[in-house]
């Protein structure tokens, strides 16, 4: 999902506007989309460090 930076609304907090019909009406996996796509932008989004990190660990084995 890409944002368009090009759409700007300015409105006060008094204005309701249809919000809360628009996510009623929403199905579940859009809203998970949106939500999605909130956190990717909140938080950043880098393809390259989406996989788990590999860690190798050498064990000596002791005298037994």
């Amino acid at each position: 999902m890409r944002m368009d930076r090009n759409a700007l609304t300015i409105s006060t907090l008094s204005e309701e506007g249809d919000d809360r019909e628009h996510w009623r009406r929403a199905t579940p996996d859009e809203r998970l989309l949106a939500l999605e796509f909130m956190r990717q932008v909140c938080y950043g989004y880098d393809p390259s460090t989406t996989r788990l990190q590999r860690v190798l660990t050498i064990a000596r084995l002791g005298d037994s």
